[in-house]
């Protein structure tokens, strides 16, 4: 029972660590999708091939309108921001590695814990957090997103003023932290490009599978319902008037965020977008289900890098 509790922690962090013991002996043994984790080569923070390792400060940490965040700052001074979120229930010292190689591409790169994760946990157990989660995914979650997408205005304004950022933005994230990215660029025209991994804009997830089984469908309380309408991307197109650039990198099988999510998503964009139609991309990874690849951050850098 344990092995699969395990196994199931893992799946609702986005498949991005593959880190201590317990858990790396869990996926060699098979655990489910955690083993496809291992035979996909995934491994949280391992570096990039783009960019080269050393060429970024030692980062620091502080809390903004009690919002607990980290950064990490290149060695050269720059005013251009990039913002990464974590999966799951990850924290944001899980995106230290992604920081850093930001950092590396010339970007003053942050993170902080979003709504009711890391310093802002409520002492719930893991396991109780996430299979209550799935089990009333509009209830628990939504807030979550809905939430954390807000106080992503709040973090923006504090690094411009902090680092001297020049607007525009960059914002991205894996999972739960994609689709907080996803949400918070329908909020702030500041941000004018999105890098969302194994994410979705459609908060509904139709068709979301945990361990294989479908997630019932849940039931929004009248506070959780407040977020959907006003900031759920797919039904809030408005919000994306201004642009922004937009990558998702989603598993062609993954079954817990399902990319057909993307793909509505893009298409009812496809007026906002029809002046500039490679401003929105949806890249599907064969074979891929809700784990990252390398392949998948590759292109996040290189779209926040370019745009």
């Amino acid at each position: 029972m344990r092995l699969v509790k395990r196994a199931k922690l893992f799946v609702f962090r986005g498949m991005t660590r593959v880190q201590g013991s317990a858990i790396r002996r869990a996926a060699v043994r098979g655990a489910g999708v955690a083993s496809a984790a291992v035979r996909n080569g995934i491994r949280h923070g391992a570096p990039s091939r783009m960019t080269p390792s050393g060429a970024y400060r030692p980062g620091g940490s502080s809390w903004v309108d009690q919002i607990p965040l980290v950064w990490v700052t290149p060695e050269k001074p720059s005013s251009r921001l990039a913002v990464w979120l974590p999966a799951g229930l990850g924290t944001k010292e899980d995106t230290l590695p992604r920081l850093q190689e930001l950092a590396t591409a010339g970007f003053v790169a942050v993170s902080f814990d979003p709504w009711l994760h890391g310093e802002r946990a409520s002492g719930e157990p893991a396991e109780q957090f996430f299979d209550r989660a799935m089990a009333n995914f509009p209830r628990i979650v939504w807030p979550i997103i809905g939430q954390s997408a807000l106080d992503t205005l709040r973090v923006i304004d504090w690094a411009i003023a902090e680092f001297g950022i020049v607007p525009p933005c960059c914002i991205g994230g894996v999972s739960l932290g994609g689709d907080i990215a996803v949400a918070a660029a329908g909020l702030d025209p500041h941000i004018a490009c999105v890098g969302a991994m194994i994410a979705t804009p459609d908060w509904l997830r139709p068709g979301m599978r945990v361990e294989g089984q479908l997630a019932p469908p849940g039931r929004a309380d009248a506070y959780a319902q407040f977020f959907y309408e006003h900031i759920n991307p797919l039904t809030n197109l408005s919000g994306y008037a201004h642009g922004p650039a937009m990558t998702f990198e989603c598993g062609a099988a993954d079954d817990h965020v399902p990319p057909d999510g993307a793909l509505r998503f893009q298409e009812a964009l496809q007026e906002t977008y029809r002046s500039h139609p490679d401003r929105i991309r949806v890249i599907l990874h064969p074979g891929a289900g809700h784990e990252t690849t390398p392949a998948m951050w590759e292109n996040c850098l290189t779209w926040f890098m370019s745009h």
